[in-house]
Parts: structure tokens; C-alpha cells; sequence
């Protein structure tokens, strides 16, 4: 094995150099990207505001005879309860949302779900929650 000895070598006094010229590089209030393009853009002025908090009811667009709120607690059904559970009754819509550690409220609304049902998606869960569900173009 050779070994190279040269001008370009590093050492520990050098990897210190050269970490904080890095760290001065990240901290810096300016972009490190080469290419103007590749820059994040800032959201246009007609776009809604998010809610980042996951605990505030969603912001955003909603469809026609829906409100905010029906859509936020429809989302977070959807999130916690998955695509892999249908068609699925009560009992397993209630065990889903408590493995998947869902709010308390989310746990009380499915348990007001009538017995007996087989709900094919969160569309039909919701309407049976009695929550507003939009008005499709026929």
C-alpha cells in the first residue's frame, strides 16, 4: 500500500478549519444553492394559509357544503384509519384508530358509529358520523 504525502493532506487542526467554515456556510442568512432556479419560492398571494399546528382545524379550500371543520376531522380519519382497512365495521375502525394512537376525539366520534355497518371508505364513515360531505356534480 503507498502512501501519498502531499499538499492536500488534512489533519485534525485543518478538519477544524475546515468545520467551521461549513458551520459559517449553513448558519449564513443566505441560499447555498448554486442555481437561482432550484431556490424554494414563497407560496403566491392567492394561495390559503396553512395551519402548521396539528392540533388547529384545517385552513385551506373546502368543497361546497362542507365546512373547515368537517374536512379537518375527515383528513384526520382518513390519515389514522389508512386505505388497507376496508370495508371494515365499527369494531375495527375503533381498534384502528386507537393503535394508530389518534386524538380522543377522533376515538369518541367512531365509537358513535352505528353497529352493524360496513363502511367501504372514510366517505362513508363520515356521512354516517353525520358530517357534510361535498355535493359532486352529477
Amino acid at each position: 500500500m503507498v502512501m501519498e504525502h502531499g499538499a492536500d493532506k488534512t489533519g485534525p487542526a485543518r478538519d477544524d478549519v475546515m468545520k467551521k467554515q461549513l458551520r459559517a456556510e449553513l448558519t449564513a442568512d443566505r441560499s447555498l444553492r448554486a442555481v437561482e432556479e432550484r431556490e424554494l419560492q414563497p407560496a403566491g398571494e392567492d394561495q390559503p394559509d396553512v395551519a402548521r399546528a396539528p392540533d388547529t382545524v384545517f385552513r385551506g379550500g373546502t368543497p361546497l357544503g362542507m365546512t373547515e371543520e368537517d374536512v379537518g376531522i375527515r383528513s384526520e380519519l382518513a390519515q389514522h384509519l389508512g386505505r388497507s382497512i376496508y370495508p371494515a365495521d365499527k369494531p375495527t375502525v375503533v381498534d384502528k384508530l386507537r393503535r394508530d394512537h389518534a386524538p380522543d376525539r377522533l376515538v369518541a366520534l367512531a365509537e358513535r358509529l352505528p353497529a352493524g355497518e360496513l363502511y367501504p371508505n372514510v366517505q362513508t364513515i363520515a356521512e354516517s358520523l353525520g358530517l357534510a360531505t361535498e355535493h359532486r356534480r352529477s
